[in-house]
């Protein structure tokens, strides 16, 4: 087996496993509420705060003065 046709049969077989889990999860109210929560809770913490570094890393690459205030 190439290298190419094992990363394809993989990606294929992650396709199918996460069609899988979506159809488990949306067949239930209870768990489509329990990840929307997690979904809400995850943008709203660890996902706003790599957002924030990520500007902040880009900005300070630019070369560009940090301002502390609205001018």
């Amino acid at each position: 087996m190439t290298e190419d046709h094992a990363r394809k049969t993989a990606n294929v077989l992650m396709g199918a496993a996460a069609i899988g889990i979506a159809a488990f999860i949306l067949r239930s109210p209870e768990r489509r509420r329990l990840v929307w929560r997690l979904a809400r809770e995850f943008a709203a913490g660890p996902l706003a705060v790599y957002a924030a570094s990520l500007v902040r890393d880009a900005w300070d690459e630019s070369g560009q003065p940090r301002r502390r205030g609205i001018e």
